[in-house]
């Protein structure tokens, strides 16, 4: 029996300059689907036909208009949250860790500890920061925002400069000292 061919999918890309770092953006018919950051066209093309195997990316600034504004708008400091439309792909349990992080007000930070008793799996801490991990909307869906249970930084896809210039943003302050929010 032949295995019939899976569709290809027009992905969308766009690349902005927001501070000091570049966003790579992608989306889909259904929404925005990825947000990378400081890679080169090349390489962030490599990336996206990697998470979308099936994928035709597309160069349109176009389309992507409504994600560029909202970006714009939060790296000016006159956005604090995000109403687009997403194409969330994920296991179950990450689109319910990611659903949770959406929760997180501008601003704060939470634990993972906080994030796994909020979807109502308390020993889920590990699994939470897996699902952070595989977050291929950040910005948008917070991810930046958790922090370790005794306040420090930890872990972020981006990179820990780039988590640190986003809690910037937001007027989250950390201490040089340990990489500790200050409260």
């Amino acid at each position: 029996m032949k295995k019939e061919a899976m569709e290809q999918e027009r992905l969308r890309s766009s690349h902005i300059k927001l501070k000091s770092m570049v966003i790579n953006l992608a989306s889909t018919t259904k929404g925005l689907a990825f947000i990378d950051f400081n890679k080169d066209t090349e390489t962030f093309n490599d990336t996206l036909i990697k998470a979308f195997p099936n994928g035709i990316i597309q160069s349109d600034d176009t389309e992507n208009q409504i994600y560029i504004k909202q970006l714009q708008e939060y790296f000016s400091g006159t956005r604090r949250s995000f109403n687009l439309p997403l194409d969330l792909r994920g296991t179950p349990f990450q689109i319910k860790v990611w659903k949770a992080l959406m929760e997180i007000p501008f601003g704060e930070t939470v634990s993972y500890k906080f994030i796994a008793e909020r979807i109502e799996n308390p020993k889920g801490t590990r699994a939470v920061g897996m699902a952070n991990n595989k977050n291929k909307i950040p910005i948008i869906i917070p991810c930046h925002r958790v922090v370790g249970s005794d306040g420090r930084l930890v872990g972020y896809g981006g990179g820990m400069e780039i988590k640190r210039t986003l809690l910037g943003l937001e007027g989250i302050k950390i201490s040089e000292v340990d990489d500790r929010v200050i409260v």
